[in-house]
């Protein structure tokens, strides 16, 4: 079933993510391995919610499919009003810089670059101007904790420090909504609290929607509202 073959009445407008019967497989069509199996699954506006479950549950790749990284198989998935399946690489990718930000448990900061550099990025694809991107970065990094690593490369800080940076990465265009992926999951008991903080801190100060995924029960609890458990690509009743 396509996404244009499923009746959908509009959302609310203070409705930030709304999937239906969202499915995503992956593999050869003769022997697809079945990541997400038609979620049903709603979130308001400043929501914080977390997507719990083990590992090859699918929380992962549905926050890749809210965040435009990967495309729905079938079934509807609307992010900010947007049905993200009809839009184009470009407006997937404007998606990214404008709409969410994303924070990978991998880091993915580019190796060669300072870490303002790093920062800047996606403001760069954004088409701010040089003066802009740098002054906001300056002031995100800081805002992180980092302002004395600004000309610091990444295999020149710690794992709480590439995580910092990835932070103000995905924040720097201060996006309507956070994807965190295990923002916490390569780190020491006190760095991750001190990260936690900083998340929370935000997004209370802005409003930001967040969806949390993580295998962690007593990081949910601490850091969103509403647990949303997913096994086998099901949501789990």
């Amino acid at each position: 079933m396509s996404s244009s073959s499923i009746s959908k009445p509009a959302a609310p407008a203070d409705t930030a993510i709304r999937t239906l019967a969202l499915t995503k497989s992956y593999g050869a069509p003769s022997a697809p391995v079945h990541a997400l199996r038609g979620i049903d699954l709603e979130i308001q506006r400043g929501e914080r919610v977390a997507l719990l479950g083990k590992s090859g549950s699918g929380k992962s790749t549905l926050l890749n499919v809210l965040g435009g990284l990967d495309r729905p198989t079938s079934g509807l998935v609307e992010v900010a009003g947007r049905n993200l399946g009809g839009l184009s690489a470009d407006l997937l990718a404007s998606h990214r810089l404008k709409t969410v930000g994303i924070i990978f448990q991998s880091f993915n900061l580019i190796p060669s670059r300072t870490v303002l550099q790093n920062v800047e990025l996606p403001m760069v694809f954004a088409g701010r101007t040089p003066q802009d991107r740098r002054g906001a970065a300056r002031h995100a990094l800081e805002t992180v904790g980092l302002a004395e690593r600004l000309a610091h490369r990444p295999s020149e800080l710690s794992g709480g420090e590439h995580q910092r940076a990835a932070i103000a990465r995905a924040l720097v265009n201060h996006p309507e909504i956070l994807l965190a992926d295990e923002p916490t999951g390569n780190l020491d008991s006190a760095t991750s609290d001190e990260i936690v903080a900083l998340l929370l801190d935000h997004i209370e100060a802005h409003g930001t929607t967040l969806v949390l995924v993580t295998h962690d029960e007593e990081l949910a609890q601490r850091c969103t509202r509403r647990i949303v458990r997913l096994k086998d690509g099901h949501l789990a009743t």
